[in-house]
């Protein structure tokens, strides 16, 4: 079976996304969480995981899918305004996670990409062994802990076995190309 351009791209995000964030984590942990170029690269990042969330979801039709579809947009916007809040604050503005009002927001938009990372996590448990799975999840789970705690060296190993588990993913998806879902 032939795969698509979409299926191709879709299915290469799962190898770029994470890399891009792994090196946006290197540059925070050994820069500091407000470098700008850090937050420049993250932003990219939270951008290809949106393209990695949609591959995810394609993996489904029910209700796990639109579940992850929905949070998955959500986390998205979360992940994506955290690196311009990183933005900002290495320009010397406010940093929104300490504001009040409606800054807010940003605290549970951005905990809705770990969310996103676990309800993945479920979605290849069927399509990809077991272990590859399961450290999505853990990583998932993992990830609210290295960045709301701005822990640098767990940051880069969540995101080292994210490039691993999301490449494993892509090579075992690429081996078997289902067709996905019509739009």
């Amino acid at each position: 079976m032939t795969s698509t351009p979409l299926q191709r791209l879709l299915t290469g995000s799962l190898l770029v996304a994470p890399a891009v964030y792994l090196v946006a984590d290197l540059l925070y942990a050994t820069r500091g969480w407000d470098d700008p170029l850090a937050a420049v690269v993250h932003v990219f990042g939270a951008v290809g995981y949106t393209v990695v969330m949609i591959r995810l979801a394609t993996l489904g039709e029910g209700p796990l899918a639109a579940a992850l579809l929905v949070v998955g947009v959500f986390g998205a916007a979360g992940d994506v305004a955290y690196g311009f809040n990183t933005i900002h604050v290495s320009l010397g503005d406010t940093d929104l996670v300490d504001a009040t009002g409606a800054a807010v927001l940003i605290k549970p938009l951005g905990l809705c990409f770990p969310l996103t990372l676990l309800l993945g996590a479920q979605m290849l448990r069927r399509r990809v062994p077991v272990g590859v799975a399961a450290l999505v999840a853990v990583a998932a789970l993992v990830w609210p802990v290295a960045h709301i705690a701005n822990v640098g060296w767990l940051a880069v190993l969540v995101n080292l076995a994210l490039t691993g588990a999301f490449g494993a993913s892509a090579a075992a998806l690429s081996r078997s190309p289902e067709p996905l879902p019509a739009i």
